[in-house]
């Protein structure tokens, strides 16, 4: 299996065509303002205070920012952002809040601002967002010249980062696989001319492409029809639909929308891979009004579009099939491919496009409703999810969305609600709403239906993915869910675990020489995780003021090394230098800068490099304490290893 580090920072937006592109060394992560104790209190977001700033993001290594979003009553004190790169003393780039779509690059639609209504005297609140790529090749931080807290009127401090981590910077790669920090003066025109034009194919045109078309579709119950077949390598690269009757009309009994149903298999798999029903595969679950996004959606006009690249190697075929107990009709039906060596994507370097088997309609009392469960190699691309209340008027949007990642307990991505995610606030109370990543329709907060396209910030995954959403403030709520992940995978997995290491066991600690200098002592957490459950675990760890230093066991022909830690994330801004068989890894320092004194359970992860691990089955390890904020010492409880394949 082929990988490549593709293309990185503004690039990686600009090339819509390569989200099949399997990439090697990127993790994606979150920052944002999430309630500590788990409730819905999440209107606080600060690391920790710098002088008179207020850091709001702080990340060590190199990256990419993709996503932010800042929630604010319009009458509150305004906030000024500052964007600090590589170390810097003084900001490369700083914005008021006032001028999201305004200011280049943060200019509309890739940044732009959402005022909800005035909601009985609670809001309005104006929410600012950024899909503005800002790449660093050291370190990254943000601050805010004033606190951002508190949930009263004239206050707000909601908010999150959602961005890319690279295990290493590339910068000896082609010259689109470099990651050059932000300066502000990058060329932002390709991307916003894409952005402008919902609707369109953002990919590139080809004059060697293809189409195959149908016309006025009948489907009895039960009955499928194929609509596309090809032998051979090639891909899909446009999906366009016309109902017969452009009308939306929501619940409607036999409705397109939900008893027809796109079913796709490539390659000959025993397995659909893309299963799904329409409404959901063209971003209209509820049908309220048409919305779409970049990808995929409805046009005004009623007709479906879906531009992802699909590609194949071997063969594909594509049908309609009616699960409804009505005949259903189609208007139109037709898809655009690209055939043999003019498909752009090449066997083992790119995914299958997929859909998650659909979450039926249901709810999970007292639990995260875990809408998609991916398993294999690969990276989600967008997400849908539905909610119904059991009546109207129920604010049913506070949700989290949570994302665990290759098995870790702690989400990698989160959201303080459910509408924050699709990069909105306040809720759901003005459907229809659509911007170029991310849309929603339905009745005002009761039902609704999201959708988020993450075509720069990608989720990536080397085991599993698992999305959830939580029912209510902190899962109190009755609410049905629904919905469908989109994603590039294959079934092989991308990491191995090979070795873990039990920290305070003796025979642990023993089997892997662990030696530790400037010991604390042994002590013993009983404490839960961010992950929405009440599950505690008790374990037993230490604490270090020197360094620990360990042997573990890896496969030769790994191309990296990832570490996950079990900590105690009572105090933030844990910092280690990290060292493999005697040389320093110079691309970061392990550096965690949030903290929770409630919900103390942490797994983080450092990713080691292929040059520091290539060819070796075993490692030594070397973990050194950096003092920085209020910590005293490094902790640890449990070390798992994984070899990256």
């Amino acid at each position: 299996m082929k990988t490549s580090a593709g293309p990185r920072g503004l690039a990686n937006l600009e090339r819509f065509d390569l989200l099949p592109q399997l990439r090697a060394g990127v993790r994606v992560l979150y920052e944002g303002s999430i309630d500590k104790r788990g409730f819905n209190a999440d209107w606080d977001w600060w690391l920790y205070k710098e002088g008179k700033e207020w850091v709001i993001f702080d990340a060590e290594g190199p990256g990419c920012l993709y996503n932010f979003v800042q929630h604010r009553y319009p009458d509150s004190e305004e906030p000024t952002f500052r964007f600090y790169f590589d170390g810097e003393e003084t900001p490369r780039f700083e914005i008021r809040h006032s001028e999201f779509g305004h200011k280049a690059p943060f200019l509309s639609p890739l940044a732009d601002a959402y005022l909800g209504p005035e909601d009985g005297g609670r809001g309005p609140i104006r929410v600012v967002r950024s899909f503005v790529p800002m790449a660093f090749e050291r370190s990254c931080r943000i601050t805010s010249d004033i606190r951002l807290k508190g949930a009263a009127k004239g206050d707000g401090g909601w908010g999150h980062v959602v961005y890319h981590a690279y295990t290493e910077a590339a910068s000896n790669l082609a010259a689109e696989e470099r990651l050059q920090t932000f300066t502000g003066s990058e060329n932002y025109e390709r991307i916003l001319d894409m952005w402008r034009h919902v609707g369109r194919d953002p990919k590139p045109a080809s004059e060697k492409e293809q189409t195959r078309s149908h016309h006025d579709l009948r489907l009895a119950p039960g009955e499928s029809i194929l609509v596309f077949e090809a032998q051979g390598a090639g891909s899909i690269s446009a999906i366009e639909m016309k109902p017969v009757d452009s009308t939306l009309q929501p619940g409607e009994s036999g409705s397109w929308r939900s008893d027809l149903w796109i079913r796709a298999v490539w390659d000959d798999h025993e397995q659909p891979d893309v299963y799904s029903p329409l409404g959901v595969f063209f971003a209209n679950e509820l049908g309220e009004n048409p919305v779409g996004v970049l990808s995929h959606g409805l046009r005004q006009d009623g007709s479906g579009y879906c531009y992802f690249p699909m590609p194949y190697w071997t063969g594909a075929s594509v049908e309609l099939v009616n699960r409804g107990d009505s005949t259903l009709t189609l208007a139109q039906w037709e898809t655009s491919f690209l055939a043999g060596e003019d498909s752009r994507y090449l066997p083992g370097e790119s995914g299958y496009f997929r859909t998650s088997a659909y979450y039926e309609p249901k709810a999970s009392p007292g639990a995260d409703s875990v809408i998609g469960r991916i398993e294999g190699r690969g990276h989600l691309v967008a997400g849908h999810v539905t909610a119904h209340a059991r009546r109207t008027g129920v604010i049913s949007c506070e949700g989290d969305v949570r994302v665990h990642i290759d098995g870790n307990v702690t989400p990698q991505v989160e959201s303080d609600g459910s509408e924050s995610w699709v990069c909105y606030g306040w809720g759901f109370p003005t459907p229809p709403e659509s911007n170029p990543s991310s849309a929603y329709d339905g009745l005002p907060d009761n039902p609704w239906s999201m959708v988020r396209l993450c075509a720069g910030d990608w989720y990536p995954f080397q085991r599993e993915l698992v999305f959830g959403i939580e029912s209510g403030e902190f899962n109190n709520q009755y609410l049905r869910h629904s919905g469908i992940l989109f994603y590039y995978g294959l079934d092989e997995v991308g990491m191995t675990l090979t070795d873990e290491l039990n920290i305070g066991d003796p025979a642990s600690e023993g089997i892997h020489e662990y030696r530790v200098h400037g010991d604390l002592g042994l002590y013993t957490l009983d404490s839960t995780y961010e992950d929405g459950s009440n599950h505690k675990l008790e374990d037993t760890g230490r604490e270090l003021e020197g360094a620990s230093e360990f042997s573990v066991s890896v496969q030769a022909d790994n191309r990296g090394v990832r570490l996950r830690r079990r900590s105690d994330q009572v105090t933030g801004r844990q910092r280690a230098n990290v060292y493999v068989d005697g040389q320093l890894v110079e691309e970061r320092s392990w550096y965690f800068a949030d903290r929770n004194p409630y919900r103390r359970w942490l797994e983080d992860e450092f990713e080691i490099p292929e040059k520091y691990t290539a060819g070796k089955s075993d490692l030594r390890i070397k973990l050194e304490y950096v003092q920085d904020g209020e910590t005293r010492g490094w902790n640890e409880f449990y070390y798992w290893v994984y070899s990256i394949r």
